[in-house]
């Protein structure tokens, strides 16, 4: 699936701490990369890179992507040749509260992490991680196509659209196939669903609000339980990135580009069917709509089209929904008795058997995978 293109290679992950960082570091340490990652704090003590103690496991660097110096020397000290810029502020409500933050953070750390690409000789292949909410989202029941308008409504959606339209500017200009022999470098954007997993503990997510309430005998709040949104596990968008990274160093003038990284049809469903889900699988529990017509605005429906992943990545989801739930739960019942690391591993083994019983005419096998 990869090839061995990160045995033995230094991959920079910036935003390593956070919820999909984590699991990326997993994945590529089991591949043999050197990792380096560079963000701030965890979040939380019970955050997945705490708990699967990944400190111990790769370079561990604390920094602000807004902080030039310091990550530019991060980029000379390290000598990455594969970067995957995931640093982001990712909460829709925050950005209201905080818009600025959100545009310095998503925006000007996106032109810092590609400004440090560009200086530095040794990288090769760079994958911005924007979201499937970069999109000008006009809630039509067909998926986005990867040359449909970005844009945004709230600052948080506006601003991936502003990291989309940076990535797209320092392709065309600094990084220009044409003159690929001079700077020999490949950049894309990989525009993913609402990811779920283990080990995420942010505010004002539906999956650790669920799991905080459960875990208390509280029932469940929900805000905007009719909203439609692309649901999938973790690892799929991440082994998207993974097998596009791959691509990118083989044949750095053929994959550059945008990338949608979604789930199926049947994967596309509401904050309530969510909950239901989840809350069968913890084996308890019920919710209540809170929901508030003086909130800030959020998006009623939301879909991806991965056509083209599909066709030239030969990439495709292999978890629906509730197998992405009761992979998600299973996670949450078990971290505070369990090898975190093992159980993290456990699952993106079962996700690398699953990927190739579904592409199976392809004839992929675990191995390639992990």
């Amino acid at each position: 699936m990869f090839g061995n293109v990160f045995r033995n290679r230094t991959v920079l992950v910036t935003g390593h701490t956070g919820f999909k960082g984590s699991w990326l570091c997993i994945w590529l340490n089991e591949l043999g990369a050197d990792v380096v990652g560079y963000a701030l704090a965890p979040y939380t003590q019970r955050d997945n890179f705490v708990v699967a103690g990944l400190k111990d496991k790769i370079a561990h660097v604390i920094g602000d992507v807004r902080d030039f110096r310091k990550l530019n020397l991060v980029f000379e000290e390290y000598q990455p040749q594969i970067v995957f810029h995931l640093a982001a502020q990712t909460i829709v409500r925050k950005s209201y509260a905080n818009p600025k933050e959100t545009y310095d953070i998503n925006v000007g750390g996106t032109v810092n992490v590609l400004e440090c690409c560009r200086l530095s000789d040794s990288v090769k292949t760079i994958i911005n991680v924007t979201s499937d909410k970069c999109y000008e989202n006009k809630e039509w029941i067909w998926g986005y196509r990867e040359n449909d308008s970005v844009g945004g409504y709230d600052p948080y959606s506006s601003s991936k659209g502003c990291s989309e339209l940076v990535t797209s500017g320092y392709r065309n200009s600094c990084f220009n196939l044409n003159y690929f022999e001079k700077h020999r470098k490949s950049l894309s954007s990989g525009r993913a669903g609402n990811a779920i997993g283990g080990g995420d503990w942010q505010k004002a997510r539906i999956i650790p609000d669920c799991i905080k309430a459960l875990e208390n005998n509280k029932v469940v709040e929900i805000r905007n339980p009719y909203a439609v949104r692309p649901w999938q596990h973790v690892l799929e968008p991440l082994g998207g990135y993974l097998l596009l990274a791959s691509k990118m160093y083989r044949e750095p003038g053929k994959f550059c580009g945008a990338w949608n990284f979604g789930p199926g049809d049947d994967s596309v469903v509401s904050v309530s069917k969510i909950v239901d889900m989840v809350t069968f699988n913890w084996g308890s529990g019920s919710w209540i709509d809170i929901s508030d017509r003086n909130e800030p605005h959020e998006a009623k429906l939301l879909s991806l089209n991965i056509a083209k992943a599909k066709s030239y990545l030969k990439w495709h989801p292999a978890w629906d929904v509730e197998k992405a739930i009761k992979i998600t739960v299973d996670w949450y019942k078990n971290y505070q008795q369990t090898n975190v690391y093992k159980l993290c591993l456990s699952q993106i083994e079962e996700y690398c058997e699953d990927f190739s019983a579904v592409g199976s005419s392809d004839k992929q096998s675990v191995d390639s995978c992990v």
